[in-house]
């Protein structure tokens, strides 16, 4: 898609505006943008440092009390591995060693929130093609399961239909549908 503004370059940015209920949508090219005021960068630029070390700061703010005085600053987290302690790794944006994982626990699911959408737990994507004995698995667990949920609540014909997907699979074989006979 080209710039709607300039027609030369390749539009980068869309913009979509609802005002009233009424949406204007517009396409153009990163000068143009910057033209037109939709966007302004300082002129050393914005790294991505700069980036995270917004998303990072959001416990610097200022927190007092009803009666004003400011609170004590909570002692900086630190990893009993490697020493980093929380107000570094703000700074640098990576950790020193895996245990930082677990020395800052407390303080990241908040970053994890911003960084990606509400999200705290990243399952990842497998490819079909490569990862075809691991989603098999995957379902072989996620039967498993669910057949035991279903023992557990007494709902035994469900519980066969559950335990035929499961032998199918662990056959090798397509699973069941409805319809087939068994």
């Amino acid at each position: 898609m080209e710039c709607q503004e300039c027609h030369e370059r390749p539009a980068t940015l869309h913009f979509k505006q609802i005002i009233n209920g009424e949406e204007t949508a517009v396409s153009m090219c990163e000068d143009c943008a910057k033209k037109k005021g939709y966007m302004s960068y300082p002129e050393e630029g914005y790294s991505l440092h700069d980036l995270l070390t917004g998303l990072f700061n959001f416990d610097n703010l200022k927190m007092s009390n009803p009666s004003g005085k400011q609170l004590k600053q909570v002692k900086d987290l630190q990893c009993s591995s490697c020493g980093m302690t929380f107000s570094e790794f703000k700074k640098v944006g990576k950790f020193g060693c895996a245990h930082c994982y677990e020395s800052f626990a407390s303080r990241l699911e908040p970053i994890f929130r911003r960084v990606h959408a509400g999200n705290t737990k990243h399952f990842g994507k497998i490819p079909k093609r490569a990862g075809s004995d691991l989603h098999v698995k995957r379902q072989l667990k996620s039967y498993k399961e669910e057949l035991k949920n279903l023992i557990e609540s007494e709902a035994f014909e469900e519980a066969a239909k559950v335990r035929d997907k499961i032998k199918a699979l662990e056959k090798g074989h397509r699973e069941p549908e409805a319809g087939d006979e068994i």
